[in-house]
């Protein structure tokens, strides 16, 4: 098979290269030159290529000769940060073999710090020839260079130290949002700063948050990543960024100019804040698909190591992630890629966790999922990231792919329970009351057990995958056109309503009733036990015009709507999180479950009927049971200075207007009211009397407080 002929000179006069060293991995400037390191367990040669500062020329193309083990390496002298660079690897390309090597072919180093210029889509990125009859079996020997990114050396970057916000789980309230989409229509952000990382921690942005009372920022994928090719050929972009093509690299989209201090420094100015700041990191494949995608970096430099092949057939990729690939984190180096990497993002950047995506593929052995395996063990004994925040996305497409509640302690994981359970309850399907009572407690039946806490369960209503809640109570079918996929794309049962008028309408009864809706349910998921989770724009009813899979809109569609934001809603949101956190009842770390605590005759959880009787077993089973009332106190396991007495009756009203018997209380005690969904601007005040009335489809919540 034909290689490319040599054009580059394979030595630099002013910059002699010698043996380096196979650690760090990566390119390393040490005030002399840069030492390169690049694992390759099947290459049988490796260059180095260097290119001028806008990556069009290829300078030099040196060999790297020294080798230790499966890492080669190489020592340039006089390079300095800033240069570009990039690898070609020699090998056998039999893809039936699980090789994949093409010289042809310049590739990124998987530890590259930062890159420069962007992907052009060519043909000539593929190891084989397009339209050939063998398809990849084929060999393609044109020069890949001019359509690449390129990696570049840094300066060398030191730990972050400084404060850490450290919240309590039991305090976490949890914003997912998306650094272009937050910030590329605010008003109020710098226009050149919009869509940044300096964007999205300038103050316009950091004074809502404070004001909203959220805790953790969990940003949607900021590790670079590519576009798809069928995205580019409809004139759309990869939004959400699910593609990685460097899991050390910032996005550079999301950079103002080039930096990587860009991101530091947000995570900085986050954390001066009180906000912590996770990644949602995606580990389980990467942006270069099945055997029909390009030739970017893992594939080129070792195919057979870095990604999960089928046993029986290794022309061919085993695809639990839908994506076209899965990484094979049960090789030694491919696991250290992905702890370095996590690593490099907590020390060096200093952010506060991680969310990881289609995390059941991460945990994969060779008999399936396994919450003893490799990963899971090296990140849970892991000293630095091991006392993080680690999120678990619980599922993936492939056999016994869905493992919700399975995940070993620390975790916690996204409950997509608690989204579809909450949705249905407040829609009005029938028997959803004993649903709604499971996720309120934190979703005990799935994750109490092996010393879990009650916050292991990520509470949300939406995510950036599905319907905004504006469009939970405005839509009833996804509208999904603009995506170019014949709206076959996205989730198919929304458990959404929209009150008789799709979309958009200026019938106010309409109008408020959705109003209202959102309010209940936003009130669900701050009064449950777990950790909430909110979508950013929720809190101001931003819509996406029924597009329930957005991860193409970088446009209107997909950015946060600021100019029409419902301030009244996020107002009223505000007061939801404060009410959570003045009521330590509300987010405990023990599960409750109906046990009486030492030397107290009450239990610390009590349901009841409207008309204040213990429901039975009949009204658990009767499908149109419709309000749901409890009283939560300090669960049983709590020591008991831990927290103060405290007790909050909620009543969740599905129904028609209803009149509430209240609990009875202690001598010199009253109920305190504190919120009507039906009434968001109601102020807290003592409620004297047996009975409280309840709006049909409210959140009822009163408090017991001390007669003074």
């Amino acid at each position: 098979m034909s290689v490319a002929p040599r054009t580059v000179p394979s030595k630099l006069r002013t910059h002699p290269a010698r043996p380096g060293r196979p650690w760090p991995l990566g390119a390393t400037f040490d005030g002399e030159g840069v030492n390169f390191a690049v694992f390759s367990a099947h290459a049988e040669a490796m260059e180095l290529c260097l290119f001028s500062d806008d990556g069009r020329r290829e300078r030099a193309r040196l060999p790297i000769c020294e080798r230790d083990g499966d890492v080669w390496h190489v020592h340039v002298a006089g390079l300095t940060p800033g240069t570009v660079y990039g690898y070609r690897a020699h090998g056998p390309y039999a893809p039936e073999a699980g090789h994949r090597f093409n010289p042809n072919k310049l590739l990124l180093d998987p530890y590259a710090r930062a890159l420069s210029g962007r992907l052009k889509w060519s043909d000539a990125l593929m190891g084989y020839r397009v339209g050939s009859s063998r398809a990849d079996l084929s060999f393609d020997s044109r020069d890949s260079a001019f359509a690449m990114p390129k990696s570049v050396v840094t300066a060398p970057l030191h730990p972050a130290n400084g404060h850490r916000p450290d919240v309590p789980l039991e305090q976490t309230v949890i914003y997912e949002a998306h650094v272009k989409g937050m910030t590329a229509g605010h008003p109020h952000v710098p226009p050149g700063l919009r869509g940044t990382f300096l964007g999205m921690s300038s103050e316009p942005v950091l004074d809502h948050l404070t004001k909203l009372g959220v805790t953790t920022v969990e940003l949607m994928p900021v590790q670079a990543f590519l576009d798809d090719r069928f995205l580019v050929s409809r004139g759309l972009r990869n939004y959400w960024g699910y593609q990685t093509i460097g899991f050390f690299a910032p996005e550079p989209r999301y950079m103002s100019q080039g930096a990587v201090w860009e991101f530091q420094a947000m995570v900085r100015r986050f954390h001066a804040a009180g906000i912590e700041v996770i990644l949602d990191v995606v580990y389980n494949h990467t942006g270069e698909g099945d055997e029909l995608g390009p030739t970017l970096s893992f594939r080129g430099l070792d195919n057979r190591s870095y990604y999960l092949l089928k046993p029986d057939d290794e022309r061919h990729y085993l695809n639990p992630t839908g994506t076209g690939n899965a990484l094979n984190l049960s090789h030694p180096m491919v696991l250290r890629m992905v702890m370095d990497s996590l690593r490099y993002w907590a020390e060096i950047c200093h952010v506060d966790g991680f969310r990881f995506d289609l995390a059941t593929v991460l945990a994969r052995e060779a008999g399936g999922f396994d919450v003893s395996g490799g990963f899971l063990d090296a990140l849970r004994q892991d000293p630095v990231l091991g006392r993080l925040k680690l999120i678990a996305e619980p599922w993936d497409l492939g056999p016994g792919g869905y493992q919700l509640g399975s995940w070993p302690h620390p975790f916690l994981e996204w409950n997509d329970r608690f989204r579809d359970g909450v949705r249905r309850y407040w829609r009005g399907d029938a028997g959803m009351a004993p649903d709604l009572a499971k996720r309120l407690l934190g979703s005990a039946e799935r994750f109490d057990h092996g010393h879990r806490a009650a916050t292991s369960s990520v509470n949300f209503i939406t995510a950036h995958d599905g319907y905004t809640l504006e469009d939970v109570v405005s839509y009833v079918a996804r509208h999904n056109e603009a995506n170019g996929e014949d709206n076959h794309d996205g989730h198919h049962e929304n458990y959404s309503d929209n009150f008789g008028i799709e979309g958009p309408t200026e019938d106010s009864k309409i109008r408020a009733a959705r109003d209202a809706r959102k309010r209940a349910m936003l009130a669900t998921l701050m009064l449950s036990q777990g950790t909430p989770m909110l979508l950013s724009g929720d809190e101001i009813g931003n819509s996406q015009r029924g597009n329930n899979n957005a991860y193409a809109q970088d446009n209107a569609t997909g950015w946060i709507d600021w100019d029409n934001a419902d301030q009244a809603l996020c107002a009223f949101v505000a007061r939801l999180i404060r009410l959570r956190k003045a009521h330590p009842v509300l987010r405990q770390r023990h599960f409750l479950h109906s046990r009486r605590r030492s030397g107290d005759d009450m239990p610390d959880l009590l349901w009841r009927r409207a008309d204040g009787r213990t429901p039975t077993a009949a009204d658990w089973d009767d499908p149109e049971w419709k309000t749901l009332c409890v009283e939560i106190r300090v669960a049983s396991e709590t020591p008991t200075p831990v927290l103060p007495e405290d007790a909050v009756f909620a009543i969740f009203n599905a129904g028609p207007a209803a009149l509430v018997v209240l609990p009875e209380l202690p001598a010199r005690h009253h109920w305190r009211f504190l919120l009507d969904t039906t009434a968001p601007e109601a102020a807290e005040a003592p409620h004297r009397g047996a009975n409280v009335s309840v709006p049909a489809g409210a959140v009822v919540v009163l408090a017991r407080a001390r007669d003074r």
